[in-house]
């Protein structure tokens, strides 16, 4: 790799190291080399003011001192910056998705680029927003990489298009969208609501016990992903797929045995109307944001808003994964008796 190297004398090489590092110039992924009476270390510009007693010249540096371990370490930023770093990013297919703080936005595309080399087999790197509006579509800014934003991805063992860019889809939902279908039992009826491109209904749809297995999501773009994708896993047949919202669907849908229910932000106006759909003996899976402060009493609260509470009981109350530094994202189920 051709890099910029700040040259030093032997005697004065730790004190150079350390003077680089601390204005966060020393490229920790390349290896210092040392010559005769003198020393070179990579550097990711050439130093402002320059160090005195050394020169600096641009050389082909061969081989890292050791693999990154971190995107981090790809990186080097002022330590107060460096601190900044998100630990967790996404990854879709050949997509990595990153949210980061305002402070960083100078650094974008240099963290962009240490993505897209850390993270085997990525494509393109997105600074990831958020999820925002009624169709729950990420707000996608390029930041490394190219080609679309369509990508393939597996999970599960099964491997379906998504596309972050027109259609919600969560790969931090991977467990629970395994966990879910084992639940399904034989002959039972079950609806995804606000399915997205339909990873849960897919994974249920590959067991195949089912007797009906209904996915309601009021993006269209959604719906032709998960159409496509049916298609592809061969269980087309096994799936209803309805194009409508909620508040058009329910009123007339009649009754069910297990109701997904995954609108993290806006699903406890639903639960009521929800709830009263589900048969005797019928289970809710239900996520929403919570704050951490309410963990332990939520899932009792919840019970509050169903239909008939007396009826119901909260079985599991299970965190998925963190969505800020004061709440996570919840699981829970609920149980008509």
């Amino acid at each position: 790799m051709r890099t910029w190297v700040v040259i030093a004398s032997t005697d004065r090489a730790e004190s150079v190291r350390r003077t680089l590092r601390t204005r966060g110039l020393l490229r920790k992924d390349l290896r210092a080399t040392r010559s005769g009476k003198e020393v070179a270390f990579p550097v990711r510009s050439a130093p402002q003011p320059s160090l005195e007693e050394t020169r600096i010249e641009e050389r082909e540096v061969a081989g890292q001192s050791r693999p990154a371990r971190t995107y981090r370490e790809l990186l080097h930023l002022p330590p107060n910056q460096q601190a900044l770093l998100p630990r967790a990013f996404d990854v879709l297919g050949e997509l990595v998705l990153v949210r980061l703080p305002p402070e960083l936005r100078p650094h974008a595309t240099e963290i962009g680029a240490a993505l897209l080399a850390f993270v085997p087999g990525a494509r393109r790197v997105g600074w990831d927003s958020g999820v925002h509006g009624e169709a729950r579509l990420r707000g996608l800014t390029p930041l490394a990489g190219s080609g679309p934003w369509r990508t393939l991805h597996r999970e599960n063992g099964l491997e379906f298009l998504v596309d972050p860019e027109v259609a919600y889809f969560s790969p931090r939902l991977a467990r629970e969208h395994a966990r879910v279908s084992a639940q399904v039992g034989r002959g039972e009826t079950v609806w995804d609501l606000c399915c997205g491109i339909g990873p849960f209904t897919l994974t249920i749809a590959r067991r195949g016990v089912a007797s009906r297995l209904l996915a309601v999501d009021a993006n269209p773009a959604a719906i032709a992903l998960l159409r496509e994708n049916a298609m592809r896993l061969g269980v087309a047949a096994r799936i209803e797929v309805r194009n409508e919202s909620l508040d058009k669907f329910l009123p007339a849908a009649g009754s069910v045995d297990r109701v997904i229910l995954n609108l993290p932000h806006e699903g406890i106006k639903y639960l009521p109307s929800v709830s009263a759909a589900v048969a005797s003996g019928g289970t809710v899976h239900y996520y929403e944001v919570t704050p951490r402060t309410d963990h332990s009493m939520r899932g009792t609260a919840l019970v509050g808003q169903l239909a008939s509470p007396t009826e119901w009981t909260c079985v599991e109350a299970r965190r998925v994964h963190p969505y800020s530094p004061q709440a996570d994202v919840m699981a829970f189920t609920f149980h008509r008796r």
